[in-house]
């Protein structure tokens, strides 16, 4: 369960670090999505801020497992509301799927940092 945890962990805090970077740095493809889900821009540069910020958490989190936590809280939150601004412009399922599956990536990594 040990291999399980760090492997998720580790994958979740790559992702994190990439889109949350992307986000402040302001790439192309964050700034058509917030521009698509009518959210400001500058909720898109906060939002990458609290990205690096729970990947930090996530990394912490390899000697202080409680990090895992709350990390997990913090991004578990942010994914909500990302399926939220999805789902209220209706957006297709396939634009709304990288949403959903964070949200259950950092559900299961709570989960079994909960169990272990």
């Amino acid at each position: 369960m040990t291999i399980l945890l760090i492997v998720l962990q580790s994958l979740l805090a790559l992702y994190y670090v990439f889109s949350g970077t992307a986000k402040t740095i302001g790439a192309k493809y964050w700034v058509d999505i917030f521009k698509n889900l009518g959210i400001p821009q500058w909720f898109r540069v906060v939002t990458g801020v609290v990205q690096l910020i729970g990947t930090a958490l996530l990394i912490i989190g390899y000697w202080y497992a409680e990090a895992v936590t709350w990390a997990c809280i913090w991004l578990g939150i942010t994914m909500l509301l990302a399926c939220l601004a999805h789902f209220r412009v209706k957006d297709s399922i396939g634009k709304t799927a990288p949403a959903l599956m964070f949200t259950a990536l950092i559900l299961i990594l709570t989960i079994v940092n909960v169990a272990v």
